[in-house]
């Protein structure tokens, strides 16, 4: 019996397996490493206090890629494990601000940003609405929600959001489909939840929200083939390999290296290269995730600032 996503280009099948043609370089990622604060049940990268498959990334890694981008790249982003422990964070972020362009970071909010406050402050200062920050909520109850990251992470994550607001800062929700509920109620349940908080933000789905599908790796998922794109009504120019690459440092490598997306960190078959001159190359949907999040989930990282 064939196995699904075992060989690069042709399917499980027999098909020509889909790939994508990196366009324009909109949005470079950096994962600060897999070490986090929190453990969630169902992390996809398995971030946790303990795990340092990926090392924490230094200013020295980072420059190199700034210097390599050009004017068609508009967004810096950054995933973890969570960015905030890695102890090089601000003066990473600072030299990513001083490009002129945005910058996003996606934090759990739970306690960490506490360090940092003084730190947010005087980069709100500095350079205003260009940093933004994405808290995961994974739910818009205290139920659902610390099922997912534990208990006391619900409330404590709720008094950071709120003080995000009061003090002006950019922010933005992501959640997760951890139960079946269609978007718009869930949208409905976070602004509710938010409204009585006081805290003004308006939802609206990929504006100031975004609600990912939960990332399953041994989920029963359909190739995505040559033929797809037509038969799914989907474009291989709005995956997010067509337009983002992400940098990461494995544990015992001395050099960070270029992946398609944030999504495939430890799958060598997608490593680029170690410069982004090297990453424009065609990649492979060879992977679960580029078929449940991407081509039929329509989810994107970069979405939602």
């Amino acid at each position: 019996m064939l196995v699904k996503f075992k060989d690069k280009k042709i399917t499980a099948k027999g098909e020509d397996r889909a790939w994508v043609t990196l366009k324009s370089l909109k949005t470079l990622w950096f994962n600060t490493g897999t070490q986090c604060n929190l453990e969630c049940k169902n992390c996809y990268i398995e971030s946790s206090p303990t795990n340092d498959r990926l090392v924490y990334l230094e200013q020295k890694d980072v420059l190199p890629f700034l210097s390599e981008i050009g004017s068609e790249t508009e967004l810096i982003a950054f995933t973890g494990g969570e960015p905030f422990i890695n102890p090089n964070i601000i003066p990473i972020l600072k030299s990513c601000l001083d490009t002129k362009r945005e910058v996003l970071v996606l934090t759990n909010a739970y306690r960490v940003l506490k360090r940092h406050e003084a730190n947010l402050e005087e980069m709100l200062c500095t350079y205003g609405n260009h940093l933004h920050l994405r808290i995961s909520l994974d739910h818009y109850t205290k139920e659902v929600h610390e099922g997912e990251r534990g208990e006391k992470t619900f409330d404590k994550t709720l008094e950071q959001i709120k003080w995000l607001y009061d003090k002006g800062f950019n922010i933005s929700i992501a959640g997760r489909s951890l139960i079946n509920e269609d978007a718009n109620s869930a949208i409905a349940g976070y602004q509710k939840l938010l409204d009585s908080n006081e805290i003004g933000l308006e939802l609206k789905l990929n504006d100031k929200i975004v609600i990912f599908p939960e990332m399953n790796e041994a989920e029963d998922v359909p190739e995505i083939t040559t033929v797809c794109w037509d038969i799914l009504n989907v474009c291989a120019d709005d995956q997010m390999c067509a337009s983002e690459r992400m940098i990461v440092k494995r544990k015992g490598q001395d050099k960070p290296v270029v992946l398609p997306c944030t999504l495939l960190a430890y799958d060598e078959q997608f490593d680029l290269g170690h410069t982004l001159n090297d990453s424009k190359k065609d990649v492979y949907l060879n992977h679960a995730f580029c078929s449940k999040f991407c081509v039929l989930g329509g989810a994107s990282c970069s979405s939602a600032k």
